[in-house]
């Protein structure tokens, strides 16, 4: 059975208010873009069943709004300090530790971390993820999430708010 992978960046954050880059808030525009968002990727046949964030303010914000969208608990979110300013390869460790019973299933974060790991995953050059992106990333012939590394991935479609739907 094939893996999905759901690669989002999170939404447009604002820079206005007197808090660490950690602690910054989503601003209006991601607000409005997460849930749209979300809602996009809930009218596709193939949508995560485990939604696994960065704990930033921003991160997490944003797959919560992602939650409301797929009618997935918000107390079933996972956080994970590691998806913070992390390198691809620790993305691909967390990736690794997935459990098996989920097959399908989305991370929240940040870049240049996401777009780096869409590139190291695929093996070709990916380029940016904007904010409120989301990247469908296809692990064909895996069962085992401590089977993907670089290069065994491909893109199934990637959408982001600007793209025209």
């Amino acid at each position: 059975m094939a893996r999905d992978l759901f690669v989002i960046r999170h939404a447009k954050s604002d820079w206005s208010f007197d808090v660490d880059d950690f602690g910054r808030p989503l601003n209006q525009r991601g607000f409005e873009n997460a849930p749209r968002m979300g809602a996009r990727l809930a009218s596709y046949a193939v949508q995560p069943g485990l939604l696994v964030s960065s704990p930033a303010n921003r991160a997490i914000t944003t797959a919560q709004l992602f939650a409301g969208q797929l009618q997935i608990p918000v107390s079933e979110i996972r956080t994970d300090r590691r998806l913070y300013e992390a390198l691809p390869l620790t993305l691909l460790k967390v990736v690794n530790e997935l459990d098996n019973g989920q097959c399908r299933v989305a991370l929240f974060g940040h870049n240049p971390s996401l777009s780096a790991f869409v590139s190291y995953m695929t093996g070709d050059e990916f380029g940016n993820l904007p904010t409120s992106g989301i990247v469908h990333l296809q692990f064909d012939d895996i069962d085992d999430w401590g089977m993907v590394s670089g290069g065994t991935g491909r893109v199934a479609w990637f959408v982001y708010p600007k793209d025209g739907e």
